[in-house]
């Protein structure tokens, strides 16, 4: 894959796995237990340009292609891929903001998140529902300069340690779906937001919980896009973080393979490495294939993002490929270290559960094939109606 990159991009790959591997990676298991990750560290990434380098260059950030962002969320999800998750929330919502953000508002916030000084999250998802993400509860009443917030948003990641927050919120009538939707940035530490955290099976480091609104009021200069657009216009965005999210599973899953490689030459059965058994190394080369054939996904998706063509589909198709994918490898590594495999000292246990997470969050499996579906009949029924 690094043939297809840019000498630049090669040379960033290269400094991205480096820091990686000396310092994040040595923390992975021990980031669960402390529940968070270190904000020196965000620092310090931020400070080699692997936060928000696709950021415009005229509020701090590079001005890099997505697929430069996407090499270096591969690099730090192969040492941690929760830490992998800041990089990309800081380019999903930074994006946005750019985008959508009045310029002063925009110039603050994206050069914080640049700078690793302030960490986001996005509010979607509510109690009563996910995957019908237009079906908001939470609402966002004018009030002369102002909007103020009520309601809950659930099962938002990095919800108690966000420093602001991307709200969607219903501004119009329950029966305008879609159309009713407006987009708000919400500092986290605005009177009448708090926050919980809910006992997860796995992503420790970075949480997940409940973010309250009670009469929160923001400034009407807070709000993304036009009044009753925020859903339309906004959740364009995630086509990006569909193929990142594909790139964090694959690293995942071949950080476990390249363990699984190693020790397969140390461990001896019947008195020989246990590389030499079929059984043991063609499940691993399955996942070498597997893994290999998703990351190329990931980067083809990116590419065309580049080149500002659609690509809807194939980001559905990274965010439904990429952890299953890496759920089946994962496991497959897991039993490939036998009794040992199954202790919580080795890392493929966590790994498998925080990749797990992922199959649900941001967007499940059955919800990305109906997007494949729908872009894909949908252009066929485009072609019959010229006829």
């Amino acid at each position: 894959m690094s043939a297809a990159f840019t000498e630049d991009q090669r040379a960033f790959q290269e400094a991205a796995r480096r820091f990686a591997a000396a310092r994040i990676a040595p923390g992975y298991m021990a980031r669960e237990k402390a529940g968070r990750v270190d904000r020196a560290l965000i620092r310090e990434m931020a400070a080699l340009g692997l936060i928000g380098a696709d950021l415009p260059e005229r509020y701090g950030g590079l001005g890099a292609p997505a697929v430069t962002t996407g090499i270096a969320i591969e690099a730090i999800s192969h040492a941690d891929i929760n830490v992998g998750y800041i990089p990309l929330l800081a380019s999903l919502n930074g994006q946005i903001i750019a985008r959508h953000a009045a310029p002063a508002l925009a110039a603050h916030w994206i050069g914080r998140i640049v700078a690793g000084e302030a960490l986001f999250c996005i509010g979607l998802t509510e109690p009563r529902g996910g995957s019908d993400a237009a079906n908001l509860q939470l609402s966002a009443r004018r009030d002369g300069g102002d909007y103020v917030l009520n309601g809950e948003k659930s099962s938002i990641s990095m919800a108690d340690q966000a420093d602001a927050a991307v709200i969607f919120a219903r501004t119009g009538a329950a029966d305008a779906g879609a159309r009713g939707v407006s987009a708000f940035l919400v500092p986290m530490d605005t009177k009448g937001v708090s926050t919980t955290r809910f006992s997860d099976l796995g992503s420790h480091a970075i949480g997940r919980g409940s973010i309250f609104f009670d009469d929160v009021r923001i400034p009407a200069e807070n709000r993304l896009a036009e009044e009753g657009m925020g859903f339309v216009q906004v959740m364009q965005g995630f086509d990006y973080s569909r193929a990142l999210i594909g790139l964090q599973c694959c690293a995942a899953a071949q950080a476990s393979l390249d363990e699984s490689w190693a020790y397969i030459g140390q461990r001896e059965a019947f008195g020989a490495p246990i590389a030499q058994y079929q059984g043991v190394t063609f499940p691993l080369a399955e996942g070498e294939g597997l893994v290999a054939a998703v990351r190329q996904l990931c980067y083809h998706t990116l590419r065309l993002r580049d080149a500002n063509a659609p690509h809807t589909a194939e980001a559905a198709m990274c965010k439904w490929l990429g952890p299953k994918t890496a759920v089946d490898v994962i496991h497959q590594c897991l039993l490939t270290h036998g009794h040992t495999g199954w202790s919580m000292d080795l890392p493929h246990q966590q790994r498998l559960r925080d990749v797990m997470g992922l199959e649900i969050g941001d967007g499940t499996a059955q919800i990305m094939k109906l997007i494949v579906a729908r872009e894909r009949a949908g252009k066929v029924a485009v072609q019959y109606a010229k006829r």
